[in-house]
């Protein structure tokens, strides 16, 4: 891991207070910011989301999708965690947390926002850091980049119809066309620039290319994650002074949901007598979340100030923490997970 990526709860920590205090001191700046819209999409936001994705979809390789077959186990049962049971089950755990039990301590103008962002978090799977956790648990490579590559083309179609069924479930109103401007902004788009810079890269001077270019674009990505960080803040930090709790409360359904995906993904694979090697990566690509496009996606619906947006900070907040403790997980059961009888007998 880099040292960005090893410290990200750090940073995002220190965007926090960074944030409230700009937020504080220059509301006027911040506010203008806010305003900069075009068709209900804050450009500057934008262009930072851009920045953040399009570096991480350069290293999907979409061609990787016709190696699926080798895999089918540990896809089948990753697709289902991420399109069938993640979204379904973080809807749930909100409507649970944030809408009943934790209601008392929330703004009641908030609460329906704040579910909203956990479902935003939860309806795409994560495009980029799957590869750094895949490869912390010895996962088998080929698997990860083909899965990586079969989500992202799912996402383009399932993204939008999945939220708008869980919001329009969740009693929230569902701006379509919002919605829908948000996939092509934020999905369609860099897919298409990211392929397209990936092609280049690869016919001059093949892999060694595309990587010196990473090398290089890689900066302008972590700043633009940590710059759209200090504005999400810095229009949310009168609401954190005036309820610091907030944070947390909306960090226990995520928690809980990142535990329950992973086990769930990796105790499927040990009945189906999956390998090690696909089972953990699997496990982890099934708890994982694409918190790039979730934060933009709730800030063009629902805006900067909006609960929705701070819900999907707090994924980001605890991502790396939380991921590591899986990796670390699967890692220390191996054995016990080898041992099992569909493992064993596919391993004869």
């Amino acid at each position: 891991m880099s040292l960005f990526e090893r410290y990200l709860t750090l940073w995002v920590g220190l965007c926090i207070f960074v944030g409230v205090v700009l937020g504080h001191l220059f509301p006027a700046a911040f506010h203008a910011v806010g305003s900069a819209e075009l068709a209900h999409v804050n450009l500057p936001v934008a262009i930072l989301i851009w920045l953040m994705v399009i570096p991480m979809l350069m290293k999907v390789d979409f061609g990787a999708i016709g190696h699926v077959r080798r895999h089918w186990r540990g896809i089948g049962v990753t697709l289902f965690i991420n399109w069938a049971v993640k979204p379904f089950s973080m809807a749930a755990l909100g409507w649970l947390f944030i809408g009943y039990l934790f209601k008392p301590w929330l703004p009641a103008e908030q609460i329906d926002s704040y579910i909203a962002g956990l479902i935003l978090l939860a309806a795409a799977p994560c495009t980029a850091m799957v590869f750094v956790w895949s490869n912390l648990s010895d996962g088998e490579p080929d698997f990860t980049l083909t899965q990586v590559a079969l989500n992202d083309s799912i996402m383009v179609f399932a993204f939008a119809p999945i939220v708008g069924l869980l919001l329009g479930l969740s009693a929230i109103t569902v701006p379509w066309e919002t919605l829908l401007l948000s996939v092509g902004l934020y999905i369609v788009v860099p897919v298409v620039l990211a392929q397209i810079l990936r092609r280049r890269a690869l016919a001059s001077q093949g892999q060694e290319s595309l990587d010196r270019l990473l090398a290089r674009i890689q900066p302008a990505s972590l700043i633009a994650l940590l710059a759209t960080l200090v504005l999400l803040f810095g229009f949310q930090g009168e609401q954190i002074i005036a309820q610091p709790m907030i944070i947390a409360l909306l960090a226990v359904p995520i928690l809980i949901q990142v535990y329950f995906n992973s086990g769930l993904a990796y105790l499927l694979n040990r009945a189906t007598g999956e390998e090690h090697c696909v089972a953990a990566p699997s496990a982890l690509i099934g708890a994982s979340n694409f918190f790039e496009l979730a934060v933009a996606a709730a800030i063009s619906i629902f805006g900067f100030s909006s609960g929705a947006a701070l819900a999907t900070v707090v994924g980001v907040l605890i991502e790396v923490p939380v991921m590591l403790s899986v990796v670390k997980i699967v890692n220390a059961s191996k054995r016990w997970y080898e041992s099992g009888s569909a493992v064993a007998r596919r391993r004869v």
